[in-house]
């Protein structure tokens, strides 16, 4: 029985290896095929603006719908019933904001990056500096959540439990070599592809994802004849915390008893979450980016609403995908994985296919299933690091050290070591951050991004006396508040140890520093942010009206917005 029992394990790992191996080699064709048409600035930031507005939609939904969707929204689902279904609502009602604030002006305006934008009427290099700061860290701590998500994937797949080894690799080894090959990857797919091949990357990402969570969702409704009233029932029943788990409060908003200041605490965490998750999207760099890749606004408007479209249907799948894992997987199978629930889409599509098929197709359904998030992990990862590298070599090295002067050959090649530094910085913070659940990481991201970024961009595209001072005061406001208060936040330090003994904090749990209560700053971020650009606004006496009318003309025709940021 043992002996079949570990051919079984090797046969399942030769097919989870096969079909990993082939979606690497088919993104890696596609980048060096990108690769011969990436040869100017505009061809490695932008995609040559050659892309359509339904190829637009899917790399944005490839680009959104990240390693949070897919694992980290089925995890919190599965483990925490209702609460976790509020990431689904929050990041598909952004969209909304992204498309009436932002998306067509932001198009017409710019260039390459968000600074183009805010830059445009204001003193160059202060407020690009500024911008360059805030897309980098918004990038890392979205890229955290990726590569956590990387290394509790490569875990499963080699069937690596804690205790167990796979060539040699005890599991917390194979997560990090998880990490590592995905930062690798990424740095690849930017210095070689540019935007071209991130975006086909994309593309090829969203088709699989939205096939594989359309098949696993079909069939595990299909279990319950497609009675989603049973599914919802038997996931409470499984979850052991009866209906309460399809109640408001597992999560967020818990009620404690007694304590009238923890329980105060715990709604306006609730209400901090979603603000960031409303706010964030329209303030996201690397989604932001996505609006400069098609050649009008009208296209940017029909890419926008074909993203919606996607999007909104892949989040209401994961609430089929969360609840299924609870009720088919069950809450211990899946903290035994991964104690934050990160794998519990990959461990669902085993369960179906055992059912269906035996162990046979439960493996080639793991295997799919790992397969297409690795794929939206390293999409997503591709995305962040050209907008991190596309500015770095775009607003800090031209405009600010070089003052304009640099040729597009040297930006690209300035953009591409970028691309090197910012993989390798990735690949050092995940390690550390792996007991995180990436939908959370990710809920941080938004929070500095609507703190720092979202002012800063409505200001400058719609108030005449917002100037250099007011976009500088409020970046580094939003910015620092964001990332301050998360330092002294439960999330780094104090927040005790979970049934395995591991640190709920990234700090060891006998380490305590924390002072802020919330988990999510942007309740208090988002109205530093704003008052941090109102005030340093009024207390200058610069203004360009003349400057901000033009803007006024660039941002409702697009008439201009190819020499965007190069003046």
């Amino acid at each position: 029985m043992m002996l079949l029992a570990e051919e079984s394990t090797s046969q399942e790992r030769l097919i989870t290896m096969v079909l990993f191996s082939a979606l690497i080699a088919v993104t890696i064709l596609v980048t060096v095929r990108a690769s011969r048409r990436t040869r100017s600035a505009t061809d490695f930031h932008s995609g040559g603006r050659g892309f359509s507005g339904i190829q637009n939609g899917f790399a944005i939904g490839g680009d959104y719908m990240s390693a949070a969707s897919f694992l980290g929204i089925a995890g919190m689902i599965a483990l925490f019933g209702y609460d976790g279904f509020l990431y689904s609502i929050g990041f598909l009602v952004a969209w909304l904001v992204a498309l009436l604030l932002v998306a067509e002006l932001l198009r017409n305006s710019g260039r390459f990056t968000m600074a183009d934008v805010v830059s445009y009427r204001m003193r160059q290099r202060p407020v690009r500096t500024a911008a360059s700061v805030s897309t980098l860290t918004v990038s890392i701590f979205y890229l955290l959540a990726q590569m956590v998500g990387a290394g509790a994937l490569v875990a499963l797949l080699l069937g690596i439990e804690e205790g167990d080894t796979y060539l040699g690799m005890s599991a917390d080894t194979a997560k990090i070599v998880g990490i590592v090959v995905v930062g690798i990857l990424m740095v690849v797919y930017v210095s070689f592809g540019g935007m071209t091949g991130t975006t086909w990357v994309q593309i090829i990402k969203a088709v699989m994802l939205m096939g594989g969570a359309l098949l696993v969702t079909a069939l595990v409704l299909s279990i319950y004849d497609f009675d989603l009233g049973a599914l919802m029932s038997d996931a409470s029943n499984a979850s052991g915390a009866g209906d309460a788990f399809l109640q408001p409060g597992q999560r967020y908003g818990v009620e404690v008893a007694g304590d009238a200041w923890q329980t105060m605490v715990n709604k306006l965490d609730l209400i901090s979450l979603g603000l960031a998750l409303v706010l964030g999207t329209a303030g996201l760099p690397h989604i932001l980016i996505r609006f400069y890749t098609v050649p009008d606004s009208k296209t940017a408007r029909k890419s926008v609403n074909w993203a919606i479209g996607i999007i909104g249907t892949f989040y209401l799948l994961t609430l089929v995908l969360g609840f299924g894992a609870a009720a088919l997987v069950g809450r211990e199978a899946i903290t035994a994985q991964n104690t934050a629930g990160n794998t519990a889409a990959p461990q669902l599509a085993e369960a179906v296919g055992d059912h269906f098929g035996g162990d046979t197709l439960g493996a080639i359904m793991l295997a799919f299933i790992a397969a297409v998030a690795f794929a939206t992990i390293l999409s997503t990862v591709a995305g962040l690091t050209i907008a991190s590298s596309s500015s770095l070599a775009h607003d800090f090295y031209n405009s600010v050290l070089r003052k304009g002067r640099a040729s597009e050959r040297e930006e690209v090649r300035v953009a591409r070591f970028a691309a090197i530094g910012v993989g390798a910085v990735s690949i050092v913070l995940a390690v550390f951050a792996q007991n995180l659940n990436v939908a959370f990481l990710v809920a941080l991201a938004f929070a500095i991004a609507a703190s720092a970024n979202l002012p800063v961009i409505l200001f400058s595209l719609f108030w005449k006396r917002f100037n250099t001072r007011g976009a500088v005061a409020g970046i580094y406001g939003g910015l620092i508040s964001a990332v301050g208060l998360v330092f002294f936040s439960p999330v780094v330090s104090g927040k005790g140890e979970d049934a395995s003994g591991n640190s709920l904090s990234l700090f060891p749990a006998s380490v305590d520093f924390h002072w802020f209560p919330l988990e999510n700053p942007g309740l208090v971020s988002i109205p530093i942010g704003l008052l941090c650009a109102v005030i340093g606004t009024l207390t200058s006496r610069e203004a360009d009206p003349d400057r901000f009318a033009r803007l006024q003309v660039r941002a409702l025709t697009g008439a201009g917005a190819e020499r965007a940021g190069s003046h």
